[in-house]
């Protein structure tokens, strides 16, 4: 049995970044980065829908050690995909992916110090194992198998097409064509706009808005800083530019959130006009950032609903018909394409089943360290971004922080590494304080935090910053053996 001293589970931006810290800071580690698909990228190769796009800067979604180059701080998919390739490409990290191999299960020995992982193989699936003394766990936190797609009556009904942007068909001809986009989230907002330049018609039906924010696709000072700087610079620079920016708008939303509620419909009432029914269309029923705010690039959502391509319709649905869906209020929206974009499903650990000594590990009975391991599991790094923020500041951190502590390690002869939840006074929080539906619907299966670190997750890169690329690597919760 083949056996690496750590293992990467996902080839997509967290999996990537976590091989090129491994090549900078732990040389001498054997490693190898296993990919449930046959293609890198994660999201960025998943998603395919019209007009997929990041929803936060490239400056702060792009890694730390890669200048991102693009005039477009909003990008799209395949520049975002194209972007994680050529940094696996540039490092040689692409020839250590192994595609078409998931990961079913890992199990810990404690007198072997290792993982001893099984994974399925090509079409077959046929099986096979590694053993890894380190598990790096980059698998992202939604289901890639299935979105959530609710049961909707009469569905069977419906004369036309129905698509989940998680699965867009390439064949799907919507041209000229009547299309319902169900949601309200940032798929939506991204979909609705790009399919509305074709469509004769895009409604999207919504029971309740959310908050969305016009920003520039383009981000000026980033532009003149790249002209009279070197690019590494400025690219820095724009980065904690927007970080900082990013810090202030959440703690303004979290101390004064009537204040900006009013800052975010004065925006929307500026795009629209004042005559458009902003009230029942884009004022939500929960304050700014107890979801993830919407950003809107260029205003080109609101543009498509201004020149009347894009029709907001804020109702509920009662059933599917042939001809479309059939409102509660009685109203028929008619369709010939029907656009799911519901949400996803969230799983923890990318559905890897774990083991510590022959005991199953039941994720809701674990404790989340420094948003990063598990309570009582050892040897194993999870990444999981931020909510607040982009993704990658937060996979970023917990790469620098777990190279730091396989060196440690090294140094002093350690086999393993095990977060201990052994301060009683310790309460359980949920893992996240969101209310999106996505989250909300998956609580239940997923690790609980602290009320106190190093268990509490701050969503606060300066605290992480802090914490996790300069802090001390011993701690009273970490148990290391020899």
């Amino acid at each position: 049995m083949e056996e690496l001293d750590v293992l990467v589970v996902g080839a997509g931006l967290s999996g990537i970044g976590a091989a090129w810290h491994l090549q900078k800071h732990c040389p001498g580690k054997s490693w190898a980065i296993v990919e449930a698909r046959e293609a890198s990228g994660g999201t960025w190769d998943l998603f395919r829908y019209p007009g997929v796009r990041s929803d936060s800067d490239m400056y702060t979604l792009g890694y730390r050690f890669r200048p991102w180059k693009d005039a477009q701080a909003i990008a799209d998919g395949p520049s975002i995909l194209s972007y994680v390739r050529d940094v696996a490409r540039d490092h040689g990290i692409d020839r250590r992916i192994r595609y078409s191999h998931r990961v079913v299960s890992a199990a810990w020995s404690t007198p072997d110090a290792r993982w001893t992982v099984v994974l399925e193989c090509g079409p077959d699936r046929a099986r096979t194992t590694i053993a890894c003394r380190f598990l790096w766990m980059c698998s992202g936190y939604y289901r890639y198998e299935s979105g959530h797609d609710p049961v909707f009556p009469g569905r069977e009904s419906f004369a036309g097409r129905i698509v989940h942007p998680q699965f867009w068909p390439q064949d799907l001809e919507y041209a000229g064509k009547k299309v319902v986009v169900i949601g309200s989230g940032a798929t939506a907002v991204t979909l609705a706009p790009a399919m509305a330049d074709t469509a004769t018609h895009v409604a999207m039906l919504q029971r309740s808005p959310t908050w969305m924010v016009s920003r520039p696709a383009v981000d000026a000072m980033a532009e003149r800083l790249k002209r009279r700087l070197p690019l590494g610079l400025a690219y820095a620079l724009t980065r904690w530019k927007n970080v900082l920016m990013g810090m202030y708008v959440y703690r303004m939303c979290k101390r004064r959130p009537e204040r900006v509620a009013k800052l975010l419909l004065g925006g929307v009432r500026q795009e629209l006009g004042r005559d458009y029914d902003v009230a029942t269309h884009f004022t939500p029923r929960y304050d700014p950032w107890n979801q993830r705010l919407c950003l809107v690039p260029d205003g080109d959502f609101f543009r498509a609903v201004k020149a009347g391509r894009l029709e907001m319709v804020t109702d509920t649905i009662d059933r599917f018909v042939p001809s479309g869906i059939a409102l509660k209020s009685g109203r028929t929206l008619d369709a010939d394409v029907i656009v799911t974009a519901t949400g996803l499903e969230l799983q923890p650990l990318g559905g890897t089943r774990l083991s510590v000594d022959g005991v199953p590990v039941e994720p809701p009975r674990t404790t989340i360290w420094r948003g990063m391991m598990y309570s009582d599991v050892p040897n194993l790094v999870s990444v999981f971004g931020y909510t607040n923020a982009s993704w990658t500041l937060k996979a970023d951190l917990v790469s620098e922080h777990t190279c730091r502590l396989l060196n440690h390690m090294e140094r002093h002869g350690y086999r393993q590494i095990t977060p201990r939840r052994n301060d009683p006074s310790v309460t359980d929080e949920p893992f996240v304080d969101f209310s999106s539906g996505y989250i909300q619907r998956a609580l239940a299966s997923q690790p609980k935090q602290g009320s106190k670190r190093p268990w509490k997750l701050y969503q606060n890169y300066l605290l992480d910053l802090i914490t996790l690329r300069y802090g001390r690597l011993t701690d009273p919760t970490l148990e290391f053996a020899k």
